[in-house]
């Protein structure tokens, strides 16, 4: 099913230098579209701090969402608003206009997940959503998915800037040794930080989303 993405960068305007921060962003966005899942639409800015795409599943949506969040520059946090169902093109005099109930439904989970942020969820960052005319199956599983978004964004967001490069190059297949001298440091404390980090269960639920990469 068609599953579009809306991101916004969180807190925006409190951001020291936003050139840089968007500079570095489009850097992040370009990695994970060579790296991760394949897209319909890449996920790239359209207006402002705001970022839309397509994907052609919700795993491979949530797989692209996770290594964006790991691969981040400092500083700079998104939010997704996932959304499913059926996506169509109206003609335009400026090229043809995206439109349908998969982009209401993720202007819809990017609220949500901000409300949640607000609220009672600090570090909730993803959410999806589908219209209220989608089928139970489909209900059933945006609220399985929600569920372990909690607690992905949760793990996520304790993860240190370095640990969550070191996250990223494992599942790219790095070696210890070819990530400690990366980051200049020693492989003992590569190997440390991505058992305290738990990155194996990280990797592994990447894998679950879209197979072994490559």
């Amino acid at each position: 099913m068609p599953t579009a993405v809306i991101a916004d960068i969180v807190s925006s305007r409190e951001l020291v230098n936003r050139r840089a921060a968007q500079r570095d962003l489009e850097t992040a966005l370009a990695r994970v579209a060579a790296d991760g899942p394949p897209s319909e639409r890449a996920l790239l800015p359209v207006v402002g701090d705001e970022m839309q795409g397509v994907y052609p599943h919700l795993s491979s949506a949530l797989a692209a969402t996770m290594l964006l969040q790991l691969a981040l520059p400092e500083g700079v946090e998104l939010r997704f608003g996932i959304g499913l169902g059926e996506i169509e093109e109206i003609p335009s005099v400026g090229g043809a206009l995206s439109e349908g109930e998969a982009w209401w439904a993720a202007r819809a989970a990017i609220e949500e997940v901000e409300n949640l942020a607000r609220r009672v969820a600090p570090s909730a960052r993803t959410w999806v959503a589908a219209t209220g005319a989608a089928s139970a199956e489909i209900s059933e599983m945006v609220r399985v998915a929600n569920s372990g978004l909690l607690s992905r964004d949760r793990a996520i967001s304790q993860l240190s800037p370095r640990t969550r490069r070191l996250v990223y190059g494992r599942w790219l297949g790095r070696t210890q040794s070819d990530l400690a001298a990366t980051e200049g440091v020693g492989q003992s404390a590569v190997s440390q930080a991505l058992a305290s980090a738990e990155a194996g269960a990280l990797i592994e639920g990447l894998r679950v989303l879209i197979g072994d990469r490559g």
